[in-house]
């Protein structure tokens, strides 16, 4: 298969792997999605396979970059349609009605498990909030503040020890102002029984949570979070094109994107920085892409030390070629904001958000940004989940048929010229309205917090 008409190189559908269309010379650039994608380290014949044995990626240190912006027409979408939510009081709106346990330190987690078992809340466990410093806690801070004021959870039971870092009274600072009916506090330290105080109050919130019916929404206030993980050869050909097409379309619609995993932006960086709305959106999207690389030369790390093992078996060579492939989930839509670890999503439209590619921190970085569904693209599979429905999309049809448990939507049709992209639309819909995803029918939830700093 052919992607580009200026590529040298086309995919074999049974593989997902590259093969040379014609002669490439030692040096020549293996162009892929219209962009390079490496060069070739030795003399490649045509019908060769092209792969870890022959190319070696073209990305180095920083680059400076001009703001060169080019827009693309999408399609005029129905601005009227609606969906069934759950309006908070604070004009918020949510897609579920759950009752969160959110830990201010892991020494907790297994008391919020006891409440949660006894309860049926849903709880989080994590190994953060004591001896942290500096910003190293404060991104916990803003992760975990991120989960409280998450609309999906109608109400929150914080759950302190009493004597973290992160303790309660440290974290309301940062919380600033919250609804008494909706959050409550508990230190475990200052109750006989905590796992019955627990259970009292988390009976409290979920009496509160039973004063929300869903009704009718502008679709406009949907927001989704765009994530690839377990990646191959067929991601950047059928799911994350899918992807991208849907995120247009919710766009058009008023709705919002986010598009994470700043690593994997590498080397397509300047399609993005293409489609910035305006100067100073360009000049975050620059600021975000050379600080992520800084972060890897500050460790002695080379910025390119991606894909990894199961993103080369399934057919991805480099870095460039895995972030051609991965920016597709943002389609061609304006982007409106850059946003840094613990920013809420506050714009319509597509917004960048900081973060690595690592699976569970990305996932974990989109909800406290106030995504109500993750789309998460996949061509080796994974059950991992968030807090917030992640729907499971496969590249391929083996996947979708031999982990039909982890996985919620077959992209693969799109290689026989359907672009699903209706039928994707109504399935979130339906997401949004209650239907359950494969990771909350397994209870899959996880968080993980990225950690840069010093644990004493």
């Amino acid at each position: 298969m052919l992607i580009n008409k200026l590529d040298n190189v086309e995919v074999n559908l049974s593989d997902g792997h590259k093969y040379a269309l014609r002669d490439i010379k030692k040096g020549e650039d293996i162009i892929k999605y219209g962009n390079p994608i490496g060069h070739a380290t030795e003399d490649i014949a045509k019908g060769a396979h092209v792969h870890t044995h022959n190319v070696k990626t073209n990305l180095s240190g920083n680059i400076s970059y001009k703001y060169q912006p080019k827009f693309y027409d999408t399609q005029k979408e129905d601005t009227s349609r609606t969906f069934m939510g759950y309006v908070r009081k604070n004009g918020d709106v949510g897609i579920r009605n759950e009752v969160w346990i959110v830990n201010t330190v892991g020494c907790v987690n297994k008391v919020a498990e006891k409440i949660a078992q006894k309860t049926g809340a849903r709880f989080f466990p994590h190994p953060f909030g004591c001896s942290q410093l500096g910003d190293d806690q404060k991104i916990t801070q803003i992760i975990l503040k991120g989960m409280v004021n998450h609309p999906n959870a109608a109400g929150v039971l914080v759950l302190g020890l009493g004597c973290e870092n992160n303790n309660i009274d440290l974290f309301k600072t940062v919380l600033g102002s919250w609804d008494d009916e909706r959050v409550k506090f508990l230190n475990t330290q200052d109750v006989a029984d905590d796992v019955a105080e627990g259970v009292k109050i988390v009976k409290q919130l979920q009496a509160y949570a039973d004063t929300f019916k869903r009704q009718p929404v502008p679709l406009s206030k949907l927001k989704l979070g765009l994530k690839c993980g377990g990646s191959d050869g067929y991601s950047g050909i059928t799911a994350n094109p899918l992807v991208g097409r849907l995120s247009d379309k919710l766009i058009a619609m008023g709705g919002s994107c986010v598009l994470t995993e700043v690593p994997e932006m590498f080397g397509a960086e300047h399609l993005l920085m293409q489609r910035c709305e305006s100067e100073e959106v360009f000049d975050k999207t620059v600021k975000l892409i050379n600080d992520f690389k800084d972060y890897y030369t500050r460790h002695n790390q080379v910025i390119y030390e991606n894909p990894s093992p199961g993103n080369k078996k399934g057919g991805i060579t480099t870095l460039e070629e895995k972030s051609l492939g991965c920016i597709q989930k943002g389609g061609l839509s304006k982007v409106v904001d850059v946003l840094d670890y613990g920013d809420v999503l506050s714009k319509n439209g597509l917004s960048l958000l900081n973060g690595p590619g690592n699976d569970i921190v990305a996932i974990t970085n989109l909800m406290a940004a106030g995504v109500h569904v993750i789309l998460f693209t996949t061509g080796r599979g994974t059950p991992v989940g968030a807090p917030v429905p992640t729907v499971k999309i496969a590249t391929n049809h083996n996947l979708a048929v031999n982990k039909s448990n982890w996985i919620d939507f077959d992209a693969s049709p799109v290689l026989d010229g359907n672009p699903l992209t209706d039928e994707l639309l109504e399935f979130v819909i339906e997401i949004a309205e209650g239907k359950e995803t494969k990771n909350e029918i397994n209870d899959y939830r996880e968080i993980s917090i990225f950690k840069d700093g010093v644990t004493l």
